[in-house]
C-alpha cells in the first residue's frame, strides 16, 4: 500500500508581507512602553541615542539583503545626500516630539496625531502633488478638521502635539518618495546623517557629567538607551519589507493597528485623562476613518 505525498506550498509573499507588517506596527504600538521607561531622561538625549544604535542594526539588515553598494553611489550624489539630509531633519523633529509627549503624559495626544496622519497625507497629495481628490475623502478630511475644532475648544488651544506629528510624518513621508533609494538604504542614510550631530552632542554630555548613559554605573539606563537602536531599526525594516509584498489597500487597512494600540495603552495603562468631549472628538476621527478606508478600498477594487 503506497502513499501519496501531500505537496507543501510554499509562503505566499503576501503572507510573509503581511507578518513583516503586522510585527512592525504591533512594535510601534507597543513603543510607548518603552517611551516611558527612559522618560526621566531628556528627549533630546534619547532622540541621540535613537539615532546613533539604529545605524549598526541598519547596516547589518544592508549588509546581509547585499546592499551596500546603493549606499557608496547615494553617497557621491550631492541631490540625493541633500534629500536624505531633509528627511532626516524632518523624521528627528517626529520622533523627538513623540518622545517628549509619551514622557509628559500626553500619549492622547501622540495617537490622534498618527490617526490623522492618513487624511494628512492625501490633503499633502492633493496640496502639492496635484492629485484630485475624491469626494468622499474630502468629507473624511472635513470630518478630522471638525475634531481638531472640538479638541481646540475643549483644550482652549490646537492641539499642536497631534498636528505637529501628522505634519511632520506626512511632509517626510511625500519628501521620502524623492528619495532614489529603497526604504532600507534611504533609513540607512538617514540614520548615518543623524548620528553624526547625535554622537556630538553625546560627547558634549559625556564631558560635562551630564550624560545618563555614563552617570549610573550599574544602572539600567546603558541598557534602555541602547535598545532604542533596535525600537527604532527593527519595526521600520520589517515595514519596509512588508510593503514591498502587500497592496496599498491592505497597507492602508492596517496602519490603524498602531495609533489604536497607543491610544488604549495611554487611557487604560496610562490612565491619561480622557473626557466626554475627547470622546466624541475621536468620534469624528473613527468615523472620518472608516470613510476613508471604505473609499479607498472600493476605489481600488474598481
Amino acid at each position: 500500500m503506497s502513499s501519496q505525498a501531500v505537496p507543501v506550498q510554499p509562503e505566499s509573499p503576501a503572507a510573509r508581507g503581511f507578518l513583516f507588517a503586522f510585527f512592525a506596527y504591533f512594535i510601534w504600538g507597543f513603543l510607548p512602553l518603552y517611551m516611558k521607561m527612559v522618560a526621566h531622561i531628556p528627549a533630546l538625549e534619547v532622540l541621540a541615542h535613537r539615532a546613533l544604535w539604529s545605524v549598526p542594526l541598519a547596516g547589518l539588515a544592508l549588509f546581509f539583503t547585499g546592499r551596500p553598494a546603493d549606499i557608496k553611489r547615494a553617497l557621491k550624489q550631492p541631490r540625493t545626500l541633500a534629500m536624505a539630509m531633509l528627511t532626516a531633519s524632518i523624521i528627528s523633529v517626529n520622533w523627538g516630539i513623540y518622545i517628549w509627549a509619551i514622557a509628559v503624559g500626553r500619549t492622547v495626544e501622540a495617537a490622534l496625531g498618527y490617526y490623522i496622519n492618513p487624511l494628512f497625507s492625501i490633503f499633502l497629495a492633493a496640496l502639492f502633488l496635484g492629485e484630485t481628490l475624491k469626494r468622499m475623502q474630502i468629507l473624511a478630511i472635513s470630518l478630522a478638521i471638525v475634531a481638531v475644532a472640538i479638541l481646540t475648544w475643549e483644550r482652549g488651544g490646537l492641539p499642536w502635539i497631534s498636528v505637529s506629528l501628522a505634519l511632520s510624518w506626512g511632509v517626510y513621508a511625500m519628501f521620502k518618495r524623492s528619495l532614489p533609494i529603497g526604504p532600507s538604504e534611504g533609513f540607512f542614510l538617514e540614520v548615518l546623517i543623524l548620528s553624526v550631530p547625535a554622537a556630538a552632542y553625546l560627547i558634549w554630555l559625556a564631558t560635562t557629567g551630564t550624560s545618563h548613559f555614563f552617570g549610573e554605573p550599574g544602572g539600567a539606563n546603558p541598557w534602555l538607551l541602547a535598545a532604542s537602536g533596535l525600537v527604532t531599526a527593527f519595526p521600520l525594516l520589517l515595514y519596509a519589507n512588508g510593503a514591498k509584498l502587500l497592496k496599498l489597500s491592505t497597507i492602508g487597512m492596517m496602519q490603524y493597528i498602531a495609533p489604536s494600540m497607543i491610544f488604549l495603552i495611554a487611557v487604560f495603562w496610562f490612565r491619561e485623562p480622557f473626557t466626554g468631549t475627547t470622546l466624541f472628538a475621536f468620534g469624528f476621527i473613527w468615523l472620518a476613518l472608516a470613510v476613508f478606508t471604505w473609499s479607498a478600498f472600493f476605489s481600488r477594487k474598481a
